[in-house]
């Protein structure tokens, strides 16, 4: 079921949507940018925190699946991973059932800074949040969750394809 506009609001041409879309993916992409900045880390590495971050714990993610999810080689998920183990991001943990799988896990404090740094995006989203009926809230919850779904879906499709 299709929602209507509200009365006196005109609907969002398709356009305009879209260029909404981009611009909150934009200054969300910028946010992850200035924590690199800020972290003394490249952008490749707060792409990888985030997946480390919304692993289940445990068992942790792979090495293997941090590749897959960013598409990057082996080498340089080895990279990634030693950098943000250096600057104290992450540590890598053997599978205690077989020890040839590696398991990268969230560091704590590596939590806390990022809680910090993104604290004032939690208190915006809040804020703005506030504006919405739950009801509203629960509409666009399921539009992003099936955004999110679609362009992943379309990312993992691109990516298998042949080059």
């Amino acid at each position: 079921m299709v929602e209507q506009e509200p009365a006196g609001r005109r609907p969002v041409e398709q356009r305009e949507f879209g260029r909404l879309l981009q611009g909150l993916a934009s200054e969300m992409n910028q946010l992850g940018h200035d924590f690199a900045a800020a972290s003394g880390l490249h952008a490749t590495d707060v792409q990888a925190l985030l997946a480390v971050l919304r692993a289940p714990d445990p068992p942790g993610l792979t090495p293997g699946g941090l590749r897959a999810q960013l598409g990057l080689t082996s080498g340089a998920v080895t990279a990634v991973l030693d950098r943000l183990e250096r600057a104290g991001h992450v540590h890598r943990t053997r599978d205690e059932h077989d020890r040839r799988q590696v398991h990268v896990h969230y560091h704590p404090d590596a939590a806390r800074i990022a809680g910090e740094w993104f604290a004032p995006v939690a208190d915006r989203t809040d804020r703005v949040r506030a504006e919405f009926t739950p009801e509203q809230v629960a509409t666009v919850v399921r539009f992003l969750t099936r955004m999110t779904e679609e362009l992943a879906g379309l990312r993992e499709h691109r990516r298998a394809e042949p080059s």
